[in-house]
């Protein structure tokens, strides 16, 4: 008996195949192999194609079947995992009617501001727990306000999971958690907001179904899964947005526990048992796969976006061509703690909400010809990089998170030990590291959902802890005299009131 987990991010759609007895991945496989491509044919745009996330999980899968050696029809349940906070709209026909507006898009910000100021601080912090800024809402409002025509031929909006259920089932549902990560959810009165509807003018015709987060949500087309190579009916019985499910894939589902990435975008992902907000609406607060209006588990979310890609940029342009990043974090090693005065603020790939929503770009500062090297370049990013963290996981503490253990996937920046040992240092807090990722989480998630497993704790009792890293004291004290001169720089920036930071 197996599941089947699938992650759609905007980097790669990922599957895996796990062994519902033993809990272990029997296969997995990912598309495209290069970086998947996104449109941005202005500043601040990110627009991808749904169409191509269903072209590359259906290679996903069936390199995911073909490397477990399994008969697809031995799938029992699919999950689904998915980049957070993007929007895609279809017709009464179920076809899409223009590229997806994703999560790191920033035309909206305005609207979202707009809505914002004109329906109250205290009323959309007290509802929504957040400013509806460049989520999903706004974005379908951009929609309305810049494309009439095609808002005209609209049937239902929907998050990318819901688009991948939609194609897989035929039948067009979302989840509480998927509405508030979209800000359409009112927290106060447990239903969708009557009053964000009513400001931007949609008609709640447009919402889907709404479907527990794990739940029969919908069984496979006889043609879809011939297509997928699994069998007809297989029910597909969870999906969370990206973050979210991480956090369910290391087991992070109780109060003060706490969860990390460090990808594309970089995120510290905390869950919280009372409804709690950050009153700048810096950090986000949005329903967690396991909340009720009865018990409240609450994701705080840190997101910075400027994390993996700037190290991916770094390797690209500055580091020696053809460098691995292994052989990238050796090179970063070869110079000293705070990279003798050079920093970098992390900012380049959108609108920061760290920063309160600010239109962002990456500034190099210290820069000195005459010492600093491309080495110095590799090492001040991962250390900018860890300082934003830092910097975020502040306003959380604030909030009353209190981190003092990190859990991580073994993958992406939490590989470079110059980053785990500085995150480790800078913020006092122990990281542990694990064997899994999202695809797998998914695939629990849909064990969890068809009644495989009975418990969170049997479904996770197969995850394995793989390193822990302990702050070093002195190696410590280092990282946070760096982090004081960083901190600085950056509200220099901050004070300067420049659109670019």
């Amino acid at each position: 008996m197996y599941l089947l987990g699938c992650d759609i991010g905007s980097s790669s759609v990922k599957a895996s195949v796990v062994n519902a007895e033993t809990g272990q991945t029997v296969g997995s496989d990912f598309f495209p192999k290069e970086e998947a491509f996104i449109k941005a044919v202005k500043p601040g745009w990110a627009e991808q194609n749904p169409e191509d996330w269903w072209a590359y999980l259906k290679l996903a899968i069936a390199g995911a079947i073909r490397s477990a050696t399994i008969d697809g029809a031995d799938v029992k349940a699919i999950g689904i995992s998915y980049q957070m906070h993007g929007l895609v709209l279809v017709d009464k026909k179920q076809e899409v009617l223009r590229p997806s507006i994703i999560w790191c898009d920033s035309r909206a910000v305005s609207l979202g501001e707009r809505a914002f100021r004109s329906i109250g601080k205290e009323e959309c912090l007290s509802h929504l727990l957040n400013s509806p800024g460049n989520f999903t809402a706004a974005k379908l409002a951009w929609v309305k306000e810049n494309e009439p025509d095609l808002f005209k031929q609209v049937d239902k909006f929907m998050l990318p999971g819901d688009y991948i259920a939609m194609r897989m089932t035929g039948e067009v549902n979302t989840t509480v958690s998927g509405l508030s990560e979209g800000i359409f959810w009112d927290f106060k009165n447990n239903c969708i907001s009557s009053e964000l509807m009513s400001f931007f003018g949609f008609d709640e015709v447009l919402v889907p179904q709404i479907r527990p987060t794990f739940a029969n949500q919908g069984e496979l087309q006889s043609s879809v899964a011939d297509e997928l190579g699994l069998k007809k009916g297989t029910p597909v019985t969870y999906r969370a947005g990206d973050q979210p499910n991480n956090a369910l894939s290391l087991n992070v589902l109780n109060p003060g526990e706490i969860a990390a990435t460090g990808g594309t975008s970089g995120v510290v992902y905390g869950v919280n048992g009372h409804v709690n907000y950050d009153t700048l609406s810096r950090v986000n607060t949005f329903a967690h796969v396991n909340h009720t209006a009865e018990d409240p588990r609450l994701g705080v979310l840190l997101c910075i976006n400027g994390v993996g890609i700037l190290n991916s940029w770094i390797k690209k342009n500055v580091a020696p061509e053809g460098i691995s990043y292994e052989k990238l974090n050796d090179l970063a090693a070869t110079v000293p703690i705070g990279a003798e005065g050079l920093s970098i603020l992390p900012f380049g790939n959108g609108v920061e909400r760290m920063l309160e929503n600010k239109e962002s770009s990456c500034i190099i500062n210290g820069l000195n010809f005459n010492i600093h090297t491309k080495a110095h370049l590799a090492r001040a990013a991962q250390e900018g990089i860890v300082y934003a963290f830092k910097y975020g996981m502040d306003i959380m503490n604030d909030m009353g998170i209190r981190i003092d253990v990190i859990r991580a996937g073994n993958a992406n920046l939490f590989l470079s030990p110059i980053f785990r040992n500085a995150l480790a240092g800078v913020t006092g807090a122990v990281i542990e590291l694990y064997d899994t990722n999202g695809a797998v989480g998914a695939a629990k998630g849909a064990g969890l959902g068809a009644g495989i497993y009975k418990t969170a704790e049997e479904a996770f009792a197969s995850l394995k802890k793989i390193d822990v890293i302990e702050p070093d004291g002195l190696v410590a004290d280092k990282y946070c005299g760096a982090y004081e001169l960083w901190k600085d720089k950056l509200t220099n920036e901050i004070n300067r009131n420049i659109q670019t930071i």
